[in-house]
Formats: structure tokens, sequence, C-alpha cells
């Protein structure tokens, strides 16, 4: 009884998560995609959250992210001098559970800082930034990204909503064609100018120009009314967040999370070799798979 009473709350949660924004999935994508796994998480991170449930944030909510604002020139020169000397760059590596899929499109990252891992490279190569960094403890996460020209990430949600995502614009077009999209609202990036938004939205950005963008990223805690709920979000981004760790260079920690995912990437490759070769058997393996999984878990205690 209780495995049912868990998997209702399971499929009422994803169908939450599925219905939520005017941007949606089709039933199929949703299905397999991360988010849906967290979906009973995240649907208390809603109803227990002190910000509005928005695509965008008014960054008033964010008063202790002003700092960053004022010191943004400073930080662009970090991110600049890094910029130069190509540190801010793809994983040569399935070693970035969050972001691997985005590397072919032209998006490459710099980890300032994730969770509970420290990054010595970004100590040693952005000492100001990261130092301003340690006086918030609401950041869980930042890096420098880079969007090159005529580039795009693909709709996508991500996975856990305990973080809203703020964006400063350090090095960008200052262009209407170079945007991120979220829930089918657009904000075009501007030098010294932030954005606080909810990428658990279905959301993807493009650069149509033909210069580079340069952005902080950086993921916030999301303010709660329950400490219960607080303490479980400092829970699991020390537990799990922590583990989707990745490198900037060798001397860096990975993660747990992403030491796996490197011999899981194998079985997908193959998985796409097989697709591309005999899709009618894909697919069977694929729902055969999961209707497996689910007959074990639900139905089996009962047969046998």
């Amino acid at each position: 009884m209780i495995k049912w009473i868990i998997l209702a709350i399971f499929v009422a949660s994803a169908l939450y998560i599925q219905r939520r924004g005017k941007v949606r999935h089709t039933f199929y994508r949703q299905f397999f995609d991360h988010s849906t796994i967290l979906a009973p998480i995240n649907f208390l991170m809603y109803k227990f959250s002190k910000v509005p449930n928005q695509p965008y944030i008014d960054t008033q909510h964010f008063k202790d992210l002003k700092v960053l604002d004022e010191n943004w020139e400073m930080i662009r020169d970090e991110a600049k001098a890094l910029y130069e000397q190509g540190g801010i760059k793809a994983s040569e590596k399935y070693d970035d559970l969050g972001f691997n899929s985005f590397f072919k499109t032209g998006w490459k990252r710099f980890y300032l800082k994730w969770y509970d891992s420290a990054h010595p490279s970004a100590a040693e190569l952005c000492p100001k930034t990261t130092a301003l960094l340690k006086t918030l403890p609401s950041i869980k996460a930042a890096m420098f990204t880079e969007l090159a020209p005529d580039s795009r990430l693909v709709r996508h949600r991500d996975p856990y909503a305990g973080s809203l995502r703020y964006h400063l614009g350090l090095m960008t077009p200052n262009d209407d064609r170079c945007f991120i999209d979220v829930d089918g609202e657009r904000y075009s990036w501007r030098d010294g100018e932030s954005v606080v938004f909810d990428e658990t939205y279905i959301h993807y950005a493009e650069n149509k120009t033909e210069q580079n963008r340069i952005i902080f990223f950086a993921d916030v805690e999301r303010p709660l009314k329950s400490k219960v709920m607080e303490r479980f979000n400092h829970w699991f981004g020390k537990k799990v967040m922590t583990a989707a760790s990745s490198p900037n260079e060798s001397n860096d920690k990975t993660g747990g999370l992403n030491k796996a995912f490197g011999y899981i990437y194998q079985i997908r490759v193959k998985a796409k070799a097989l697709k591309k070769t005999n899709k009618g058997l894909y697919y069977f393996l694929k729902w055969f798979i999961m209707f497996g999984l689910f007959f074990l878990i639900f139905v089996r205690p009962y047969v046998f």
C-alpha cells in the first residue's frame, strides 16, 4: 500500500511539473527528463517558496547580490583575463553531468564555486571574484560561461528547484539577438546588468550575433518559508549537488556523480549507436527496461 501511495505522489508531482508554465515539453520528453526524477522534491520547493513562482524574479528579493552588480567591472576583468588565456572551456572528458550536452553547441564554462566542493584553480586564477563569493553564502554555485557567436542552447529545464539562477552581463554583444528565453519571455544580456530567473521553467538561449557572450552565472539558494525545508535544501546541496562537482583543471575535485557519469555515458554512446542502426529495437528496449523496473518495484512483491 505504501508503495502505491508513493507512486501516486510521484505521478501527481510529475504531472504538476509537466504542466507548470506556458511552455511545456511533450509528455514523452518530460517522462524521460531528469527533472521528473526530482518532481516530488521540487513540488515542495515551489509550495514553500518565499519568492513568486514565476519565470523572472525581481532582484529586490536578493539584496545581498547587489555587491556583485557593484563590482561587475572587477569580475569582468578577471573573466576577460581568464578568457584570453583559454581558461573558459568545454570539458574534454565525460565529467560534467549537468552541462555535458551544451558543449556540442558552443557553450563553455569555468567553475568558480560548486556547493561544498573547492576549486583550487578558481582561487588561483580568479582570486578577487572567489574572495567576493566567500562573503555570499546564499550563492551555492558560480561560474563564468561563454556562448559563442551563432550558437544556441536547446530547450531544457534544470532538475532541481532548490536554487534560482542569477546572470550578470560581463562581455556581451549588448544586442537583442543574444538572449535567453524563459517560459516564452526573452531577456537580452547587457554589460553590467543582472537578472534572476527560475531555471526549472523551460528555457533556451541563442547568440545570433558575430560577438562572443561572457557572463557571470550563479545558482542562488531559493528563499523558503519553512525552516525544515531550508535544512533539507542545505542537506541536499551538501550531499547530492556537491557530488556533481566538475573540474576546471586536473587538480580540482571530480564529484562522485560525475565519476559515475564517465562510465554510464559509455552505455549511452552504445544506445545512440543502436538508435541510428535500429530505431525500433532501441525504443523497444527503452520501454522494456522502464516497465521492467516498474514491475520489479510495484508489482512483483504482490505476485510472488
